[in-house]
């Protein structure tokens, strides 16, 4: 199971057992090596663009970024860091707002879909996102 760092503060709360208790749903789920550890990152609508921008060549805001680091984790040690997920606290609070469930939660919910990009999971087409949605779904259903 993927350890992770939040490296930076949020001005909502975050719940340490619920991060846990998702990244544990993931591994029961998806059959892929999760070994090695995550850093989460929340940054601001300026720093996200330009990351957006350098690594996708897309120069808008988005609210999530997930990098990974290696195409295979079985081989990794807990402290290596084997990808990392940046998200945008603005947009965390606007989407949470927009959805009626709240910025901790929308935080949940993007830190599922990264994690699941960085497992490898797309939705580029019709059939990929449906089998991402549905694995989103699943997990979600702990929160």
């Amino acid at each position: 199971m993927f350890s992770y760092n939040l490296l930076s503060k949020t001005s909502f709360n975050i719940n340490s057992g619920l991060i846990d208790a998702i990244f544990s749903e993931i591994n029961d789920i998806v059959p892929k090596s999760q070994l090695g550890t995550l850093n989460i990152i929340l940054m601001s609508d300026e720093e996200i663009k330009k990351l957006n921008s350098d690594y996708r060549g897309i120069n808008k805001v988005t609210d999530v970024l997930s990098f990974h680091y290696y195409d295979d984790f079985k081989n990794l040690r807990d402290e290596e860091i084997a990808g990392e997920i940046v998200m945008n606290e603005k947009l965390i609070y606007l989407q949470g707002e927009e959805f009626q469930h709240g910025a901790e939660k929308e935080f949940y919910k993007l830190l599922i879909h990264s994690v699941l990009h960085i497992l490898g999971y797309d939705h580029e087409t019709d059939s990929d996102y449906k089998v991402m949605k549905d694995l989103e779904d699943k997990i979600w259903k702990i929160i």
